[in-house]
């Protein structure tokens, strides 16, 4: 019973979005001249008619008639809302959640539209893209766009490589220049899910991201993620600020010289650091060796470590024999010139791991919350002190949503943060792969809480020792040594 339910939910739910689909092509190209906006960015980005149809690009234009054609046509306010593709406004009416955007149909393998991203088409404060939230169909860890054309392209013929890019405009742009081996990551780190279905189709994988790419991703954990599913990954380099979009706009033989370009994943972390240092300034090239040569001991064979450093040798001058034996002894920073500057750096270090700290414990509670865990249920996270502004943006919305006994929906926040943003990314991945349940994670959870009462009174007491020492009312001095004494008994309990 509760599955036929389950099925019959579904299926609303899907021709819900396939006639949203067909709503928002059908508004492209109504004559409506609010669709003029969305026509002429498709046109700047030199899209064919052909393209449009082939990824059923649309257009919302306004708040309300997407919902009134759904209502019409007999579905029920609660599907709608849902789906996603309706939401509620302050007034109780339903609004078309991608109101005024360029749309972007995300379908499955199984050519069922599940989900819309839409583009904004004017500058504003929030996000440019956004996607309905997740659902009963829509997964977004489980996804990827354009795995529908991926599908068909393999029936027809052997897909010797799949390239894996950031966004909706890469993916269209490249597949219209001939690259119809393309899908999308929706902007979010790869997930294990992603891995396993992006591998049905190849086990070789190009990731085409964006110019700013080494820069910004230095870590490249989603591309390791790939690696761990025993495919074979290499990054293809861009010119620098350009993404595959402006690339292959130059011509599809352009890009076509990044893709004969890429590189082995630690190849491309070489390649990232040498972005970053500039080897002509001695400092700098120690610093660029010091670190090269820590992602060389990360090498699997001594075949690859040996191509490596000559590779090194070649670039800096330095004699392959030293690189080995300081590859060898361990990659150390250079030195530096006193015993002053060490000193400092050590704190440094103690201070960054200390952060590190922090930050794992204000994620873990935060996405333990978010996914209503059921350890966390009863703690109130209004004690706790967040820095950081899109912890506090979370903190208030989970407040918030408990305040008025309203259900936790951590898709809703893909309405108030961009989903982007590298913070919320990180918390939202604490969800895969079971992290945040089970007796570790309970436990982990209580450490967490204590670890940020602890810098909590840690702040508090350094306050005080403050307003204490700058006091000069003898009355309000003794009140500041009472209030810190007890601050001070306050921890000293806590420790034991």
């Amino acid at each position: 019973e509760k599955a036929l339910q389950a099925k019959k939910k579904r299926d609303t739910m899907a021709a819900i979005m396939l006639d949203s689909a067909r709503f928002y092509l059908g508004n492209l190209y109504s004559g409506d001249k609010r669709a003029d906006a969305h026509l002429q960015y498709i046109q700047n980005r030199k899209l064919s008619p052909t393209t449009v149809k082939k990824f059923g690009l649309g257009a919302s234009l306004d708040f309300f008639s997407l919902p009134d054609y759904l209502q019409d046509k007999g579905y029920s306010r609660q599907d709608l809302i849902d789906s996603g593709v309706c939401n509620e406004s302050k007034t109780g009416k339903l609004i078309d959640t991608q109101a005024g955007r360029l749309i972007f149909p995300i379908i499955n393998a199984f050519d069922e539209v599940v989900a819309f991203g839409g583009r904004l088409l004017e500058k504003a404060d929030f996000a440019k893209y956004k996607n309905t939230k997740e659902t009963l169909l829509f997964n977004k860890s489980k996804t990827l766009y354009n795995v529908n054309l991926l599908k068909k392209l393999k029936r027809k013929q052997a897909i010797k490589q799949v390239i894996i890019v950031e966004g909706y405009m890469d993916t269209i742009s490249l597949y219209q220049a001939g690259f119809e081996n393309v899908v999308a990551s929706m902007g979010t780190s790869l997930t294990k899910d992603q891995a396993r279905l992006v591998k049905r189709y190849s086990d070789n994988i190009l990731i085409s991201y964006d110019g700013d790419f080494a820069g910004q991703k230095a870590d490249l954990r989603g591309l390791e993620i790939l690696k761990e599913e025993h495919l074979n990954v290499r990054v293809v380099p861009m010119p620098e600020g350009l993404d595959p979009d402006d690339v292959v706009k130059k011509g599809a033989s352009e890009y076509q010289k990044c893709l004969d370009a890429a590189m082995p994943l630690i190849d491309y972390k070489i390649h990232a650091l040498e972005r970053k240092y500039d080897i002509s300034k001695t400092e700098e090239k120690r610093r660029f060796v010091a670190e090269a040569l820590n992602v060389v001991a990360e090498a699997e064979s001594e075949a690859v470590k040996e191509e490596l450093l000559k590779k090194l040798r070649d670039k800096t001058g330095i004699t392959y024999h030293s690189l080995e034996r300081d590859l060898h002894n361990g990659a150390k920073e250079p030195p530096k010139d006193n015993t002053t500057t060490a000193t400092a750096e050590k704190a440094q270090i103690a201070e960054t791991a200390g952060a590190d700290k922090i930050i794992k414990a204000t994620r873990f509670i935060l996405a333990a919350k978010l996914f209503s865990a059921s350890y966390a249920a009863g703690f109130d996270l209004d004690i706790l002190p967040f820095d950081n502004e899109t912890h506090r943006t979370i903190a208030t919305y989970i407040a918030e949503r408990e305040r008025a006994g309203e259900k936790i929906r951590p898709s809703e926040l893909f309405e108030i943060l961009d989903e982007n943003c590298l913070e919320f990314n990180a918390i939202l991945d604490l969800n895969y792969e079971d992290k945040l349940s089970g007796e570790v994670a309970a436990r982990f959870f209580s450490d967490s809480v204590k670890t940020l009462e602890k810098r909590a009174v840690e702040r508090e007491i350094n306050a005080l020792r403050e307003a204490y020492e700058k006091e000069t009312d003898e009355d309000k001095k003794r009140e500041a040594a009472k209030r810190l004494a007890e601050c001070i008994h306050r921890r000293n309990i806590s420790k034991k």
